[in-house]
């Protein structure tokens, strides 16, 4: 991408008011300067903006021989035998010989203003360090693009280096979805208005988002290109909201098989064989007249033949094949029989017969007892007993719809029986299936999951009918190639599997306090050394820092605020208790 830097710099991107220091120390990772500035009682104004002339957190331009070098500035301080100097009535000098350390970080030809992650030729001693220029630093993202010819490109406004109005950053889509993104962020960092801000963007063109609002905290979005769905009575209604059900038949034998948890040697094998009598029944209604096929004591024949009819048989074993659940607990009961029944001579076995009770339906009672928990569950209302609407057919309708934004509710589904984890896992193996048979590739989508560490990499079960939740981590695997991409939102990064963090092309980083999320970030984000998370502890609230392979230099900005403020406040206290309201 051509840029010209008499165009977007009349005046030079060196400014002498911006002037810091020079270079006194070169290393392969970082350029030390004395700082002339530093010892003033307070940083300088130019051009609408502040510059501390020596602050940490700073980014720098320094003069080198061929090219700029972009740098950072990480640490400040005073030789040992001049930091007594600082005493309590310090009101600030000029000849305060202070030292800057500075992270390097990138390369800007002069020629196009192109910047490019590493060091092509290092600085000297007595190079001149400047301040760089906040609109310098706002065009960041599109300096990085080297081959870019939108002339109106499609932009994101998510926020500012600095108060100045020319400070702006915007970001391009496929820069910030286009490898899937990640806004990570400790609670009260803001996170979540980051999340609404993102989408606010996004629905000033004619984006397709999903969102998975797992709290309800975003139903404040009322704009006409919004559907509203939920499942279950959720904390909150938004305008136009509609409840809608899940059928069962949008469930995988995997589903179940979390759903139930079999155990042992006896339950897993008996659930399997009334699945696949199930399908059967579905497939043939003849041979269930009561919904389930009968074994105990009866003939094979029918059941056999049926099997073997033209289609039927491939349809028993594939696991997206409905049946219908309810009939559940009375076909494995069916199934707990003998393989051969006697004949009128004890000696003999009937083989044309199923037999009676093999004692085996005691060892199932257990996995009986939690079938019927489940399907008579609240939290599973939606699934198996509801007639409202079906979500399957709101997103079919909406992915044919001008509407842009379809947000699924699921603050109504309470956690017992991993309820909610598999519920959303169930609606992103939906969408990935709709991604395989390419039915966004005209119209890229873009799933957004709140809180995403309540579902992703969750395994459920054990031993040899262990279920893995894994559809969202298929989507961040594969969905690109298919026209779906990924956004999770998550105050917990360690909670997310390593994997699917690692698919995530670019990270919106809020204030992360834990080492153990911060170490997940570093894991994840090759760009990024400890010189630069070093600052996620300490970043404001609404302070993020961009990083990815879109971003190779990382960029800290403040997230603008949004129109449509995420509605997670907790209960007022001073409302309720005070006896004098």
């Amino acid at each position: 991408m051509k840029h010209s830097i008499d165009n977007l710099f009349p005046k030079g991107l060196l400014r002498p008011e911006l002037f810091m220091g020079v270079a006194s120390s070169i290393t392969a990772r970082a350029v030390g300067v004395n700082l002339s500035e530093a010892g003033q009682p307070s940083g300088s104004h130019f051009s609408g903006g502040r510059y501390g002339r020596g602050e940490v957190g700073e980014f720098v331009l320094i003069e080198g021989q061929q090219n700029l070098l972009l740098g950072r500035v990480t640490e400040v301080r005073l030789p040992e035998h001049d930091r007594r100097s600082i005493k309590p009535d310090y009101a600030g000098t000029s000849n305060l010989d202070a030292i800057g350390q500075i992270q390097l970080l990138g390369c800007v030809a002069m020629d196009d203003l192109v910047v490019t992650a590493g060091v092509d030729t290092y600085p000297r001693l007595g190079d001149r360090v400047y301040a760089a220029p906040h609109r310098f630093i706002a065009l960041l993202p599109r300096l990085m693009e080297k081959d870019s010819k939108d002339e109106n490109p499609v932009l994101l406004d998510l926020g500012a280096v600095d108060v100045a109005q020319e400070s702006t950053i915007s970001i391009k889509p496929e820069r910030l979805f286009g490898r899937h993104c990640a806004i990570l962020g400790a609670t009260g960092g803001g996170k979540s208005w980051t999340t609404a801000r993102v989408i606010e963007e996004c629905l000033k063109y004619k984006a397709k988002l999903i969102l998975i609002d797992a709290t309800g905290e975003y139903r404040g979005f009322s704009e006409t290109a919004v559907n509203h769905c939920h499942l279950g009575e959720p904390v909150g209604l938004a305008d136009g909201t509609i409840s809608c059900s899940l059928p069962p038949t949008s469930f995988v034998e995997s589903d179940f098989i979390a759903l139930f948890e079999p155990a042992g040697k006896v339950q897993g094998p008996k659930m399997r064989a009334a699945i696949r009598s199930l399908r059967l029944a579905k497939l043939n209604p003849a041979l269930a007249p009561d919904g389930y096929i009968r074994k105990l004591d009866q003939l094979k024949k029918p059941v056999h033949d049926a099997e073997k009819e033209a289609g039927v048989s491939s349809k028993l074993d594939d696991p997206r094949q409905p049946f219908d659940a309810k009939h559940l607990v009375s076909q494995i009961e069916q199934e707990c029989v003998w393989p051969d029944a006697f004949g009128s001579n004890r000696g003999q076995k009937d083989i044309t017969r199923w037999g009676g009770d093999d004692g085996n339906f005691s060892h199932c009672l257990s996995l009986v007892a939690r079938i019927n928990g489940v399907l008579t569950s609240p939290a599973f209302k939606c699934v198996f007993a509801s007639t409202d609407p079906q979500l399957t057919q709101k997103i079919d309708d909406f992915i044919g719809s001008s509407r842009k934004l379809l947000r699924i509710c699921l603050s109504g589904i309470a956690y017992e029986f991993n309820a909610r984890e598999i519920i959303a896992n169930v609606i992103g193996r939906y969408l990935l299936t709709k991604a395989r048979n390419r039915d966004f590739l005209n119209h890229p989508v873009v799933v957004f999951v709140d809180e995403a560490h309540n579902f992703l990499g969750r395994q459920i079960g054990a031993d040899d009918y262990a279920a893995r939740l894994d559809a969202f981590e298929l989507i961040a695997k594969e969905g690109r190639k298919y026209g779906i991409n990924i956004c999770l939102a998550t105050q917990r990064p360690r909670d997310i599997t390593g994997g699917v963090l690692s698919q995530m092309g670019t990270l919106i980083v809020h204030r992360l306090t834990n080492d153990l999320d911060r170490e997940v970030v570093e894991r994840a984000c090759g760009e990024i050394d400890r010189s630069a998370s070093a600052f996620l502890p300490n970043l404001r609230p609404g302070e993020a820092a961009i990083i990815g392979a879109d971003f190779p230099i990382p960029l800290t900005i403040q997230i603008r605020e949004p129109k449509m403020k995420p509605k997670s406040c907790g209960p007022n206290f001073q409302e309720h208790w005070n006896e004098d309201k």
